[in-house]
């Protein structure tokens, strides 16, 4: 049987325990052995973006260490696997031997959606939840990491789902960390688009891979007073097993 390393972001950690949970009740149904190690923090992203590449490296430091002896490392946020498989060598540009710890434990490192259909092999773990979805694609996870026919081939096999397609599934929500508190109004405005989209396909729910994604357009639904959750696509994995 598999084994994982489970990393849980901060934001997920601080804001989405639920979603750590589904991760977790996901992979042990399908047999993965779950390994949650003791001492995680944040991936470093934040300081890298704001150009602060000296704690940025003492953070990548500290996640390789805790990491490095895994068989896999698997993550629900694109966004920290895109810093640990390319952020982390890219700091230690100047170290040859740190460079290469970096890009062996990038290799083995995956986003929630990519390593149950690219690794696994799995697109169909039984769920249930019946509502009409749409899938945001966030730009990490989408754009970044490549990973878009992984969620939907999860999603169409979860049974009383009709999942419909925005009409700019793509498009960006506005939030990119940084960017939405040093140009909030123009995250605002992206955020609104994205928000229109939503409204216009008539979904139940939203569902993403992203959880900076999920909380960004959650809010801005919350504000229009719309009922629509917004879901981590571990949590709709999740749903209604055996039912």
């Amino acid at each position: 049987m598999p084994t994982v390393d489970l990393f849980i972001p901060c934001l997920v950690d601080q804001f989405l325990p639920e979603v750590a949970e589904a991760c977790a009740n996901v992979l042990t149904r399908l047999g993965v052995t779950l390994r949650l190690p003791s001492g995680q923090t944040c991936c470093g992203q934040p300081v890298y973006k704001a150009g602060r590449f000296p704690e940025a490296r003492d953070i990548a430091r500290r996640h390789l260490a805790l990491f490095e002896g895994a068989e896999a490392v698997v993550a629900p946020s694109g966004s920290c696997v895109h810093m640990m498989r390319h952020g982390y060598p890219e700091l230690f540009e100047g170290e040859p031997g740190m460079r290469e710890r970096a890009r062996a434990l990038g290799q083995r490192t995956y986003e929630f959606c990519e390593y149950l259909v690219d690794v696994l092999g799995v697109s169909d773990v039984h769920a249930n939840y019946v509502a009409r979805a749409v899938y945001h694609d966030s730009c990490q996870v989408g754009r970044s990491l490549g990973v878009k026919a992984q969620p939907r081939a999860l999603l169409d096999a979860v049974g009383g789902l009709t999942r419909v397609e925005l009409e700019f599934p793509e498009d960006c929500c506005g939030f990119g960390g940084p960017f939405a508190v040093q140009h909030a109004a123009v995250s605002e405005a992206i955020l609104e688009d994205k928000i229109d989209d939503i409204l216009s396909s008539r979904a139940d729910i939203v569902v993403t891979a992203e959880p900076s994604c999920l909380l960004n357009i959650r809010g801005g639904l919350q504000k229009l007073k719309a009922k629509q959750p917004v879901l981590h696509i571990a949590q709709v994995l999740d749903s209604g097993v055996g039912a």
